[in-house]
Protein backbone atom coordinates (compact mmCIF):
# COMPACT_ATOMS: atom_id res chain seq x y z
CA UNK A 1 0.00 0.00 0.00
CA UNK A 2 1.37 3.39 -0.93
CA UNK A 3 1.72 6.05 1.71
CA UNK A 4 2.49 9.71 2.18
CA UNK A 5 4.95 10.19 5.03
CA UNK A 6 5.35 13.50 6.80
CA UNK A 7 8.11 13.83 9.40
CA UNK A 8 8.53 16.43 12.12
CA UNK A 9 11.57 16.64 14.38
CA UNK A 10 11.44 17.85 17.96
CA UNK A 11 13.98 18.13 20.76
CA UNK A 12 17.65 17.56 19.96
CA UNK A 13 18.83 17.19 16.37
CA UNK A 14 17.99 13.75 15.01
CA UNK A 15 20.88 11.29 14.94
CA UNK A 16 20.83 8.34 12.57
CA UNK A 17 23.18 6.33 14.70
CA UNK A 18 22.83 3.67 17.31
CA UNK A 19 19.38 3.09 18.86
CA UNK A 20 17.52 5.57 16.66
CA UNK A 21 18.87 4.15 13.39
CA UNK A 22 18.09 0.52 14.03
CA UNK A 23 14.82 1.02 15.85
CA UNK A 24 13.41 3.47 13.33
CA UNK A 25 13.76 0.91 10.55
CA UNK A 26 12.09 -1.75 12.65
CA UNK A 27 9.29 0.59 13.62
CA UNK A 28 8.52 1.43 10.00
CA UNK A 29 8.51 -2.23 9.03
CA UNK A 30 6.39 -3.17 12.03
CA UNK A 31 4.05 -0.29 11.30
CA UNK A 32 3.54 -1.37 7.73
CA UNK A 33 2.74 -4.88 8.86
CA UNK A 34 0.15 -3.69 11.36
CA UNK A 35 -1.47 -1.51 8.69
CA UNK A 36 -1.77 -4.44 6.24
CA UNK A 37 0.72 -2.70 3.97
CA UNK A 38 2.73 -4.45 1.32
CA UNK A 39 6.47 -4.49 0.80
CA UNK A 40 7.01 -5.05 -2.89
CA UNK A 41 4.75 -4.84 -5.92
CA UNK A 42 1.06 -5.62 -5.65
CA UNK A 43 -1.15 -6.66 -8.52
CA UNK A 44 -4.91 -6.64 -8.15
CA UNK A 45 -7.10 -8.18 -10.81
CA UNK A 46 -10.64 -7.10 -11.67
CA UNK A 47 -13.61 -8.81 -10.13
CA UNK A 48 -16.09 -10.63 -12.34
CA UNK A 49 -18.71 -11.39 -9.72
CA UNK A 50 -22.33 -10.60 -10.39
CA UNK A 51 -25.55 -11.50 -8.75
CA UNK A 52 -29.04 -10.41 -7.79
CA UNK A 53 -31.08 -10.02 -4.66
CA UNK A 54 -29.38 -11.05 -1.46
CA UNK A 55 -25.90 -10.44 -2.87
CA UNK A 56 -23.21 -7.93 -2.03
CA UNK A 57 -20.69 -6.91 -4.66
CA UNK A 58 -17.53 -4.81 -4.86
CA UNK A 59 -16.62 -3.12 -8.12
CA UNK A 60 -13.20 -3.89 -9.65
CA UNK A 61 -10.24 -2.95 -7.48
CA UNK A 62 -8.03 -0.16 -8.76
CA UNK A 63 -4.68 -0.91 -10.46
CA UNK A 64 -1.55 -0.95 -8.29
CA UNK A 65 -0.30 2.48 -7.28
CA UNK A 66 2.98 1.81 -5.52
CA UNK A 67 6.02 -0.40 -5.20
CA UNK A 68 8.46 -0.87 -2.34
CA UNK A 69 8.02 1.61 0.51
CA UNK A 70 11.12 1.16 2.60
CA UNK A 71 14.21 -0.99 2.70
CA UNK A 72 15.09 -3.06 5.69
CA UNK A 73 18.00 -1.66 7.68
CA UNK A 74 20.16 -3.95 9.75
CA UNK A 75 20.68 -3.16 13.41
CA UNK A 76 24.13 -2.07 14.29
CA UNK A 77 26.30 -4.83 15.74
CA UNK A 78 25.81 -5.33 19.45
CA UNK A 79 22.51 -3.43 19.64
CA UNK A 80 19.78 -5.43 21.38
CA UNK A 81 16.55 -5.91 19.43
CA UNK A 82 13.66 -4.05 21.10
CA UNK A 83 10.78 -5.79 22.79
CA UNK A 84 7.45 -5.03 21.08
CA UNK A 85 4.43 -4.70 23.37
CA UNK A 86 0.98 -3.63 22.18
CA UNK A 87 -2.49 -3.11 23.59
CA UNK A 88 -5.57 -0.97 23.04
CA UNK A 89 -6.92 2.05 24.87
CA UNK A 90 -9.45 1.24 27.56
CA UNK A 91 -12.40 3.32 28.71
CA UNK A 92 -11.44 6.34 30.83
CA UNK A 93 -7.76 5.73 30.10
CA UNK A 94 -5.42 8.34 28.62
CA UNK A 95 -2.94 7.51 25.89
CA UNK A 96 -0.08 8.36 28.28
CA UNK A 97 -1.47 5.84 30.77
CA UNK A 98 -1.69 3.21 28.02
CA UNK A 99 1.90 3.73 26.89
CA UNK A 100 3.04 3.62 30.52
CA UNK A 101 1.13 0.38 30.96
CA UNK A 102 3.08 -1.03 28.03
CA UNK A 103 6.33 -0.53 29.95
CA UNK A 104 7.45 3.06 29.29
CA UNK A 105 8.45 5.49 31.98
CA UNK A 106 5.70 8.12 32.46
CA UNK A 107 8.07 10.95 31.51
CA UNK A 108 9.13 9.16 28.31
CA UNK A 109 5.52 8.38 27.39
CA UNK A 110 4.48 12.00 27.87
CA UNK A 111 7.47 13.38 25.93
CA UNK A 112 6.94 11.01 23.01
CA UNK A 113 3.21 11.72 22.75
CA UNK A 114 3.79 15.46 23.01
CA UNK A 115 5.28 15.39 19.50
CA UNK A 116 2.01 14.23 17.90
CA UNK A 117 -0.15 16.52 20.04
CA UNK A 118 2.05 19.51 19.25
CA UNK A 119 1.66 18.99 15.51
CA UNK A 120 -2.07 18.24 15.90
CA UNK A 121 -1.75 14.77 14.45
CA UNK A 122 -4.07 13.61 17.22
CA UNK A 123 -6.51 15.31 19.59
CA UNK A 124 -6.24 13.58 23.00
CA UNK A 125 -9.73 14.85 23.94
CA UNK A 126 -11.34 12.93 21.10
CA UNK A 127 -9.67 9.57 21.56
CA UNK A 128 -12.01 6.61 21.81
CA UNK A 129 -11.46 3.19 23.40
CA UNK A 130 -9.88 0.71 21.01
CA UNK A 131 -7.03 2.88 19.67
CA UNK A 132 -3.99 0.62 19.38
CA UNK A 133 -0.52 1.53 20.63
CA UNK A 134 2.68 -0.48 20.12
CA UNK A 135 5.70 0.32 22.27
CA UNK A 136 9.28 -0.65 21.43
CA UNK A 137 11.25 -1.11 24.64
CA UNK A 138 15.06 -1.50 24.42
CA UNK A 139 16.88 -2.44 27.63
CA UNK A 140 14.05 -1.00 29.72
CA UNK A 141 13.76 2.27 27.82
CA UNK A 142 11.06 3.42 25.39
CA UNK A 143 12.80 3.85 22.03
CA UNK A 144 9.87 3.99 19.60
CA UNK A 145 6.10 4.12 19.59
CA UNK A 146 3.48 3.32 16.94
CA UNK A 147 -0.10 4.64 17.28
CA UNK A 148 -2.84 3.34 14.97
CA UNK A 149 -4.78 6.61 14.82
CA UNK A 150 -7.54 5.34 12.54
CA UNK A 151 -8.20 2.94 9.65
CA UNK A 152 -6.12 4.93 7.18
CA UNK A 153 -3.45 6.61 9.31
CA UNK A 154 -0.62 5.54 11.61
CA UNK A 155 1.66 7.72 13.72
CA UNK A 156 5.15 6.60 14.66
CA UNK A 157 7.55 8.27 17.05
CA UNK A 158 11.24 7.47 17.39
CA UNK A 159 13.89 8.50 19.89
CA UNK A 160 17.28 9.83 18.85
CA UNK A 161 20.58 8.99 20.54
CA UNK A 162 20.51 12.48 22.08
CA UNK A 163 17.08 11.87 23.61
CA UNK A 164 14.93 13.95 21.23
CA UNK A 165 11.76 12.61 19.62
CA UNK A 166 10.70 12.54 15.95
CA UNK A 167 7.04 12.11 14.98
CA UNK A 168 5.97 10.89 11.52
CA UNK A 169 2.52 10.45 10.04
CA UNK A 170 1.91 7.58 7.64
CA UNK A 171 -1.20 7.94 5.47
CA UNK A 172 -2.49 5.15 3.29
CA UNK A 173 -3.23 5.97 -0.34
CA UNK A 174 -6.83 4.83 -0.65
CA UNK A 175 -8.81 4.51 -3.86
CA UNK A 176 -12.59 4.88 -4.22
CA UNK A 177 -14.70 2.07 -5.59
CA UNK A 178 -18.34 1.07 -5.13
CA UNK A 179 -20.25 -1.64 -3.34
CA UNK A 180 -23.81 -2.78 -4.04
CA UNK A 181 -26.08 -4.60 -1.61
CA UNK A 182 -29.61 -5.77 -2.35
CA UNK A 183 -31.95 -8.10 -0.49
CA UNK A 184 -35.52 -8.82 0.59
CA UNK A 185 -36.53 -7.27 3.91
CA UNK A 186 -37.25 -10.01 6.45
CA UNK A 187 -36.90 -8.15 9.73
CA UNK A 188 -35.58 -4.67 8.90
CA UNK A 189 -33.53 -2.84 6.29
CA UNK A 190 -30.91 -2.24 8.96
CA UNK A 191 -30.42 -5.94 9.72
CA UNK A 192 -30.33 -6.96 6.07
CA UNK A 193 -27.95 -4.19 4.99
CA UNK A 194 -25.55 -4.74 7.90
CA UNK A 195 -25.34 -8.47 7.17
CA UNK A 196 -24.24 -7.62 3.62
CA UNK A 197 -21.51 -5.22 4.73
CA UNK A 198 -23.16 -1.79 4.79
CA UNK A 199 -22.41 0.45 7.77
CA UNK A 200 -24.67 2.44 10.05
CA UNK A 201 -24.12 5.63 8.06
CA UNK A 202 -25.26 4.04 4.81
CA UNK A 203 -28.48 2.84 6.46
CA UNK A 204 -29.05 6.30 7.96
CA UNK A 205 -28.53 7.90 4.53
CA UNK A 206 -30.97 5.43 2.99
CA UNK A 207 -33.60 6.25 5.60
CA UNK A 208 -33.00 9.98 5.10
CA UNK A 209 -33.61 9.71 1.36
CA UNK A 210 -37.01 8.10 1.95
CA UNK A 211 -37.92 10.02 5.12
CA UNK A 212 -40.38 12.23 3.22
CA UNK A 213 -42.27 9.37 1.57
CA UNK A 214 -42.18 6.38 3.89
CA UNK A 215 -42.86 5.77 7.56
CA UNK A 216 -40.35 3.01 8.27
CA UNK A 217 -42.13 1.97 11.47
CA UNK A 218 -45.47 1.30 9.76
CA UNK A 219 -45.04 1.10 5.99
CA UNK A 220 -42.38 -1.58 5.53
CA UNK A 221 -43.77 -5.09 4.99
CA UNK A 222 -42.36 -8.62 4.64
CA UNK A 223 -41.56 -9.20 0.98
CA UNK A 224 -40.46 -5.63 0.33
CA UNK A 225 -36.89 -5.32 -0.94
CA UNK A 226 -34.18 -2.68 -1.11
CA UNK A 227 -30.99 -1.82 -2.98
CA UNK A 228 -28.03 0.35 -1.98
CA UNK A 229 -24.89 1.41 -3.85
CA UNK A 230 -22.30 3.22 -1.79
CA UNK A 231 -18.72 4.38 -2.12
CA UNK A 232 -16.04 2.46 -0.29
CA UNK A 233 -12.34 3.24 0.04
CA UNK A 234 -9.95 0.35 -0.60
CA UNK A 235 -6.23 -0.20 -0.25
CA UNK A 236 -4.11 -1.51 -3.12
CA UNK A 237 -5.12 -5.08 -2.37
CA UNK A 238 -8.73 -4.08 -2.86
CA UNK A 239 -9.43 -4.53 0.85
CA UNK A 240 -12.18 -2.14 2.06
CA UNK A 241 -10.91 0.31 4.67
CA UNK A 242 -13.95 2.54 5.17
CA UNK A 243 -17.33 3.24 3.61
CA UNK A 244 -18.37 6.54 2.08
CA UNK A 245 -21.38 8.23 0.49
CA UNK A 246 -24.54 6.34 -0.44
CA UNK A 247 -24.93 7.10 -4.17
CA UNK A 248 -28.08 5.08 -4.93
CA UNK A 249 -31.05 3.97 -2.85
CA UNK A 250 -34.08 2.01 -4.01
CA UNK A 251 -37.12 0.62 -2.21
CA UNK A 252 -39.51 -1.90 -3.79
CA UNK A 253 -42.49 -2.14 -1.48
CA UNK A 254 -46.23 -2.07 -1.01
CA UNK A 255 -46.10 1.53 0.18
CA UNK A 256 -43.68 2.80 -2.46
CA UNK A 257 -41.41 1.73 -5.30
CA UNK A 258 -38.85 4.41 -6.05
CA UNK A 259 -35.11 4.91 -6.53
CA UNK A 260 -32.89 7.90 -5.77
CA UNK A 261 -29.49 8.96 -7.14
CA UNK A 262 -27.12 11.17 -5.15
CA UNK A 263 -26.19 14.19 -7.24
CA UNK A 264 -24.62 17.59 -6.60
CA UNK A 265 -25.76 20.25 -9.11
CA UNK A 266 -22.88 22.51 -10.11
CA UNK A 267 -24.98 25.66 -9.87
CA UNK A 268 -25.58 25.54 -6.11
CA UNK A 269 -23.24 22.76 -4.88
CA UNK A 270 -25.96 21.26 -2.65
CA UNK A 271 -25.95 17.44 -2.72
CA UNK A 272 -29.34 15.76 -2.68
CA UNK A 273 -31.09 12.58 -3.80
CA UNK A 274 -33.05 12.76 -7.07
CA UNK A 275 -35.35 10.20 -8.69
CA UNK A 276 -34.91 9.07 -12.30
CA UNK A 277 -36.80 12.13 -13.55
CA UNK A 278 -34.54 14.50 -11.65
CA UNK A 279 -37.03 15.35 -8.89
CA UNK A 280 -35.56 15.82 -5.42
CA UNK A 281 -36.39 13.40 -2.61
CA UNK A 282 -36.43 16.36 -0.24
CA UNK A 283 -39.80 17.81 0.60
CA UNK A 284 -40.88 20.90 2.45
CA UNK A 285 -41.48 18.98 5.71
CA UNK A 286 -40.44 15.55 6.96
CA UNK A 287 -43.33 13.13 7.31
CA UNK A 288 -42.27 12.13 10.82
CA UNK A 289 -39.78 14.24 12.84
CA UNK A 290 -38.65 11.29 14.97
CA UNK A 291 -37.08 7.88 14.35
CA UNK A 292 -38.02 4.55 15.91
CA UNK A 293 -41.34 5.74 17.37
CA UNK A 294 -44.78 4.11 17.45
CA UNK A 295 -47.82 6.10 16.35
CA UNK A 296 -49.93 6.04 19.51
CA UNK A 297 -52.68 8.54 18.72
CA UNK A 298 -53.83 10.04 15.43
CA UNK A 299 -55.20 13.42 14.42
CA UNK A 300 -58.97 13.85 14.99
CA UNK A 301 -61.65 13.87 17.66
CA UNK A 302 -60.89 11.72 20.68
CA UNK A 303 -61.59 11.40 24.40
CA UNK A 304 -58.74 13.07 26.25
CA UNK A 305 -56.99 10.51 28.54
CA UNK A 306 -56.65 13.00 31.43
CA UNK A 307 -59.56 15.46 31.24
CA UNK A 308 -62.07 12.92 29.92
CA UNK A 309 -63.55 15.43 27.46
CA UNK A 310 -64.02 14.57 23.79
CA UNK A 311 -62.37 17.18 21.60
CA UNK A 312 -60.14 17.62 18.57
CA UNK A 313 -56.70 16.08 18.96
CA UNK A 314 -54.78 18.64 16.90
CA UNK A 315 -51.71 16.55 16.26
CA UNK A 316 -50.17 13.10 16.04
CA UNK A 317 -48.63 11.31 19.01
CA UNK A 318 -45.50 9.18 18.67
CA UNK A 319 -44.64 6.99 21.66
CA UNK A 320 -40.90 6.63 22.16
CA UNK A 321 -38.41 6.25 25.04
CA UNK A 322 -37.49 9.35 27.02
CA UNK A 323 -34.48 11.05 25.44
CA UNK A 324 -35.23 10.03 21.84
CA UNK A 325 -34.11 12.94 19.57
CA UNK A 326 -36.80 15.12 17.95
CA UNK A 327 -35.94 16.82 14.66
CA UNK A 328 -37.06 20.06 13.04
CA UNK A 329 -39.48 18.92 10.33
CA UNK A 330 -38.32 21.70 8.00
CA UNK A 331 -36.27 24.87 7.67
CA UNK A 332 -37.61 27.79 9.66
CA UNK A 333 -37.39 30.09 12.67
CA UNK A 334 -38.25 29.06 16.22
CA UNK A 335 -41.17 31.17 17.47
CA UNK A 336 -41.36 29.68 20.93
CA UNK A 337 -39.20 27.38 23.08
CA UNK A 338 -40.56 27.27 26.63
CA UNK A 339 -43.11 25.60 28.87
CA UNK A 340 -46.62 26.05 27.49
CA UNK A 341 -49.41 24.86 29.81
CA UNK A 342 -50.44 21.26 29.23
CA UNK A 343 -47.95 20.97 26.36
CA UNK A 344 -45.06 20.98 28.83
CA UNK A 345 -41.71 21.76 27.24
CA UNK A 346 -42.77 23.03 23.84
CA UNK A 347 -41.22 24.27 20.58
CA UNK A 348 -43.04 25.97 17.71
CA UNK A 349 -41.33 26.66 14.36
CA UNK A 350 -42.48 29.06 11.66
CA UNK A 351 -41.79 27.84 8.12
CA UNK A 352 -42.32 29.40 4.70
CA UNK A 353 -45.74 29.50 2.96
CA UNK A 354 -47.68 30.06 6.23
CA UNK A 355 -46.73 26.64 7.65
CA UNK A 356 -45.95 26.09 11.33
CA UNK A 357 -45.00 22.94 13.26
CA UNK A 358 -45.18 22.35 17.01
CA UNK A 359 -43.54 19.77 19.29
CA UNK A 360 -44.77 19.11 22.84
CA UNK A 361 -44.10 17.19 26.09
CA UNK A 362 -40.32 17.21 25.57
CA UNK A 363 -38.00 16.25 28.41
CA UNK A 364 -35.49 18.94 27.40
CA UNK A 365 -34.52 21.20 24.52
CA UNK A 366 -31.81 20.66 21.94
CA UNK A 367 -28.49 22.56 22.07
CA UNK A 368 -28.98 26.30 21.54
CA UNK A 369 -32.72 26.02 20.95
CA UNK A 370 -34.39 29.35 21.72
CA UNK A 371 -36.93 31.75 20.25
CA UNK A 372 -35.60 33.55 17.19
CA UNK A 373 -33.06 30.91 16.19
CA UNK A 374 -32.98 29.67 12.61
CA UNK A 375 -33.06 25.89 12.23
CA UNK A 376 -32.57 23.56 9.31
CA UNK A 377 -34.54 20.45 8.51
CA UNK A 378 -33.21 17.57 10.61
CA UNK A 379 -31.67 19.70 13.38
CA UNK A 380 -32.26 18.25 16.87
CA UNK A 381 -34.63 20.63 18.64
CA UNK A 382 -35.44 18.52 21.69
CA UNK A 383 -35.85 15.10 23.24
CA UNK A 384 -38.89 12.96 23.99
CA UNK A 385 -40.35 13.30 27.48
CA UNK A 386 -43.61 13.38 29.40
CA UNK A 387 -43.86 16.98 30.64
CA UNK A 388 -47.20 18.79 30.91
CA UNK A 389 -50.51 16.90 30.61
CA UNK A 390 -49.06 13.57 29.54
CA UNK A 391 -49.56 9.96 30.58
CA UNK A 392 -46.20 8.69 29.29
CA UNK A 393 -43.17 9.62 27.18
CA UNK A 394 -44.16 10.63 23.67
CA UNK A 395 -43.91 13.40 21.07
CA UNK A 396 -47.07 15.36 20.31
CA UNK A 397 -46.53 16.79 16.82
CA UNK A 398 -48.73 19.42 15.18
CA UNK A 399 -48.78 21.05 11.73
CA UNK A 400 -50.63 24.30 11.01
CA UNK A 401 -51.37 25.96 7.66
CA UNK A 402 -52.47 29.59 7.93
CA UNK A 403 -53.25 29.01 11.60
CA UNK A 404 -55.44 25.92 11.11
CA UNK A 405 -54.36 22.46 12.38
CA UNK A 406 -54.04 19.76 9.70
CA UNK A 407 -53.31 16.03 9.72
CA UNK A 408 -49.56 15.71 9.18
CA UNK A 409 -49.87 12.04 8.14
CA UNK A 410 -52.10 12.73 5.13
CA UNK A 411 -50.69 16.11 4.16
CA UNK A 412 -49.53 16.48 0.55
CA UNK A 413 -46.32 18.45 0.92
CA UNK A 414 -44.58 20.69 -1.58
CA UNK A 415 -41.67 18.96 -3.27
CA UNK A 416 -38.06 20.04 -3.53
CA UNK A 417 -36.04 20.93 -6.61
CA UNK A 418 -36.97 19.69 -10.09
CA UNK A 419 -33.91 19.57 -12.34
CA UNK A 420 -36.10 19.68 -15.47
CA UNK A 421 -36.59 23.37 -14.71
CA UNK A 422 -32.85 23.94 -15.34
CA UNK A 423 -31.90 21.96 -18.48
CA UNK A 424 -28.15 22.32 -17.92
CA UNK A 425 -28.42 20.72 -14.48
CA UNK A 426 -30.68 17.99 -15.83
CA UNK A 427 -28.05 17.18 -18.45
CA UNK A 428 -25.39 16.91 -15.70
CA UNK A 429 -27.70 14.66 -13.70
CA UNK A 430 -28.29 12.34 -16.67
CA UNK A 431 -24.53 11.82 -17.00
CA UNK A 432 -24.16 10.97 -13.30
CA UNK A 433 -27.24 8.74 -13.37
CA UNK A 434 -25.81 6.77 -16.30
CA UNK A 435 -22.53 6.29 -14.39
CA UNK A 436 -24.35 4.92 -11.34
CA UNK A 437 -26.58 2.67 -13.45
CA UNK A 438 -23.46 1.26 -15.14
CA UNK A 439 -22.09 0.36 -11.70
CA UNK A 440 -25.39 -1.26 -10.76
CA UNK A 441 -25.48 -3.30 -13.97
CA UNK A 442 -21.88 -4.40 -13.50
CA UNK A 443 -22.73 -5.64 -10.01
CA UNK A 444 -25.83 -7.58 -10.91
CA UNK A 445 -28.73 -5.15 -10.89
CA UNK A 446 -31.49 -5.84 -13.41
CA UNK A 447 -32.30 -2.40 -14.78
CA UNK A 448 -35.64 -1.45 -16.28
CA UNK A 449 -35.75 1.24 -18.95
CA UNK A 450 -36.63 4.58 -17.40
CA UNK A 451 -39.72 6.51 -18.38
CA UNK A 452 -38.73 9.18 -20.94
CA UNK A 453 -38.28 12.62 -19.44
CA UNK A 454 -41.08 15.04 -20.15
CA UNK A 455 -38.56 17.83 -20.70
CA UNK A 456 -35.36 16.25 -22.03
CA UNK A 457 -32.23 18.39 -22.05
CA UNK A 458 -31.36 20.31 -25.17
CA UNK A 459 -28.58 18.75 -27.28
Amino acid sequence: MSHDVKTVETGAAESHRSVSHGVKSLVVLGLLGSASAILGLVTVGPSSESGGMGAAHASPAPPPLAATLVSATEFEPGLAAPERISDTLKRRETLTELVTRLGAEPADAAAALHTIYEKEYLDPRRLRPGVKAEAFITEGQLTALNISADAERNLFITRSAEGGWTASELKARLSPTYHRVAAPIETSIYDAARKLGAGDQQVVDFASAFAYDVDFQREIHPGDSFEMVYETMVDERGTPVKNGELVFAKLNGKALTRGFYRFTPSDDGVADYFDEKGESATKFLMKTPINGARLSSSFGNRRHPISGYTRLHKGTDFAAPTGTPIYAAGNGTIERASRYGGYGHYVRIKHANDYKTAYAHMSRYGPGVRAGKRVRQGDVIGYVGSTGASTGPHLHYEVYIKGKPVNAMTLKLPTGRKLAETPDMLAEFEIRKAEIDAIRTQQGAQLVAATPLSNPPSP
